[in-house]
């Protein structure tokens, strides 16, 4: 069927949908590479709209609105049984003219059209093939053969099938100097000569059109000449293996004679071949063999290529690796004016001061409004007095225009509890914000979080870790521990959460090892969480409330509601801490209600009161 008869935009090409069922396509993005860099969900601005590159499908299939070109049908090969019979009703697209067909319509076979065995639903069409139209990709070279079993006398539409290539015979090496004397060698043809084309014995052809004849062998039948791009891959390979022969040249000088000798008798083994077809060796005392006794190695590629000096120059040093780096400005104060101008061209009687003062008491949702309103509002609205706290919670990523405004207002609590923040958004964000002071991270991961430990926070006081997936003691091992750059020569080193009064580790997996790292290096804690922690039990009381624990005399709320590994023996312990205001120890399940209620009635110094079964509280 010809492509006029059908019809206009028959030969569209369909763009393909993911199999999913590769490996490419059941994994995750990888968060590294520049397209994941530009999801939004990765902080990025979201404009190449391209998937990650570890998940670019390997065998991408039609879209099912695809539709065959003749009979306007899709695919029914889920119908039939046998093997031809679903060929024959399955869509193949063509991969020159971009056709899809049932093979069925075209009234053909399975062995005249070229298959694609590595994507589904692809092919070269009969129509195609016997038009003699080819891909770009795709030459007639030695390394395709045929479908049919390789039977002689079959048609041009006769398919192909991939399959390794045989490697290619090496081509004589190009000579330098004159030609010898003598007749040309007889089994090798060259082109006919001028006489014999006007003498009448070779129809004058076009020279750029004449294709090249194959070389003759006597041991076979003769091999198609390959296409310039094959002989420059097998080129380059045959230079690769010739560069991975070479020695390190690292020997010291006085064993560059004995390795000349040694590279020199190597050589004159591997150019034996080359050597043994051209009929000639070279002669003793030439320029290459002086070039090897001077300690530099003359290397001539089988393949003809120009020749190779070695070494070939000092190797470059490696690069050394690239820290990231992260500008810290402080926030800009609020600009000029001072005063409100208005449209008659006089001030507004309120100064700034007082706006200031009545934007106060509005909340964010309404200061958003206020900055609508003018340019100089919306300025004054920037003021860090105005969002002491700013509350992402609950979002499943940030955007770059969301981190940019938490910077610019500088807030002093920040929650960004259950989100999708990335552990490169979160250290952007703490190298900005140098006076937070509260900062909520609970149901994040710990990637994300991970970023504490290379951010510094001199301001923080309060911070949230609860319910992190994956922590453990090596986890919190170092965001405990000092930071290993410290300057050389500090007498003392302080860990980066010695500033912290309160601390919320709910729901983690932590051991007495990690509560003794976080005696030593956090010891101003004044209000710690560790509820439902599953490991904690007698002896972590113990720990916390030892002569020689700091948090003895600093604890003031210590929540322990939901460790059912403690008993009643460890509410003695509790009356060492003089400043206990606030003791939770609710749904723990070994502790006996009238014990509580005894450690109430006693209490250090004074009694508490019991709002609730197991929670005791003492009024300041």
């Amino acid at each position: 069927m010809s492509s006029s008869s059908r019809g206009p935009g028959a030969g569209a090409r369909r763009r393909r949908t993911r199999c999913r069922r590769c490996r490419a396509c059941v994994r995750t993005e990888c968060g590294d590479c520049h397209f994941c860099r530009d999801m939004k969900k990765f902080g990025g601005p979201g404009r190449m709209k391209q998937s990650c590159l570890l998940r670019q499908c390997t065998a991408p299939v039609l879209p099912h609105t695809a539709v065959c070109l003749l009979c306007g049908e899709a695919g029914k090969e889920d119908t039939v049984e046998g093997e031809e019979e679903k060929f024959g009703l399955s869509l193949m697209e063509c991969t020159i003219c971009n056709e899809i067909v049932h093979p069925g319509c075209l009234k053909m076979g399975k062995a005249e059209g070229v298959i694609n065995a590595e994507i589904p639903n692809c092919w070269e069409c009969p129509r195609c093939t016997q038009e003699g139209r080819t891909s770009k990709d795709s030459g007639e070279g030695p390394g395709r053969r045929r479908a049919d079993n390789g039977e002689e006398g079959a048609s041009l539409g006769s398919g192909w099938k991939l399959t390794e290539e045989p490697p290619l015979p090496p081509p004589p090496p190009r000579r330098k100097g004159p030609l010898p004397a003598g007749p040309p060698p007889e089994d090798v043809p060259g082109p006919p000569k001028r006489k014999e084309r006007e003498a009448g014995n070779e129809p004058p052809t076009p020279r750029k059109k004449k294709p090249k004849p194959p070389l003759a062998s006597a041991e076979g039948p003769a091999v198609p000449s390959p296409s310039p791009q094959r002989e420059k891959l097998e080129r380059f390979k045959r230079m690769c293996q010739l560069l991975e022969r070479v020695p390190d040249t690292s020997s010291s000088s006085s064993d560059s004679d004995s390795d000349s000798d040694s590279s020199g008798s190597s050589l004159s083994e591997d150019e034996a071949p080359g050597e043994a077809r051209n009929g000639r060796r070279p002669a003793r005392g030439s320029s290459g063999e002086k070039e090897n006794r001077g300690g530099r190695r003359a290397i001539r590629p089988g393949s003809g290529g120009p020749l190779l000096s070695w070494p070939l120059g000092p190797a470059p040093p490696p690069r050394p690796p690239q820290l990231e780096r992260h500008v810290v400005r402080p926030p800009p104060r609020s600009p000029e004016p001072d005063t409100l101008p208005l449209a008659a061209g006089s001030d507004h009687p309120l100064p700034r001061a007082a706006w200031l003062r009545v934007f106060q008491h509005l909340g964010p949702r309404e200061l958003c409004v206020c900055m609508r309103v003018c340019r100089t509002w919306s300025r004054w609205c920037y003021d860090k007095r105005l969002w002491p706290r700013m509350d992402l919670s609950r979002r499943k990523s940030l955007t770059p225009p969301m981190l940019s405004g938490v910077v610019r207002r500088q807030p002093r609590a920040l929650d960004l509890s259950w989100t999708g923040v990335s552990k490169k958004q979160l250290m952007w964000l703490l190298n900005r914000l140098q006076g937070l002071q509260e900062l909520v991270l609970s149901g994040c991961s710990w990637l994300s979080v991970s970023a504490l430990g290379s951010a510094p926070l001199p301001a923080l006081r309060l911070l949230d870790l609860r319910w992190i997936e994956d922590v453990k003691d090596s986890q919190l091992r170092e965001l405990l521990l000092p930071p290993p750059d410290t300057k050389p020569g500090q007498t003392e080193s302080r860990g980066r959460l010695q500033g912290v009064a309160e601390l919320r580790l709910a729901g983690l997996e932590l051991t007495d090892a990690s509560l003794r790292l976080l005696l030593r290096h956090a010891p101003q804690l004044s209000a710690l969480d560790l509820s439902h922690c599953a490991h904690v039990g007698d002896p972590s009381v113990h720990l916390l409330t030892a002569p020689t624990s700091p948090l003895r005399e600093t604890l003031v709320h210590l929540n322990l509601a939901g460790c059912h590994r403690l008993t009643d023996h460890c509410l003695p312990l509790f009356r060492r801490c003089p400043r206990l205001r606030r003791l939770d120890l609710r749904s723990c399940r070994q502790l006996s209600p009238e014990a509580c209620a005894r450690l109430a009635a006693a209490g250090p110094p004074g009694p508490f009161r019991c709002p609730e079964e197991k929670l005791l509280l003492k009024d300041s």
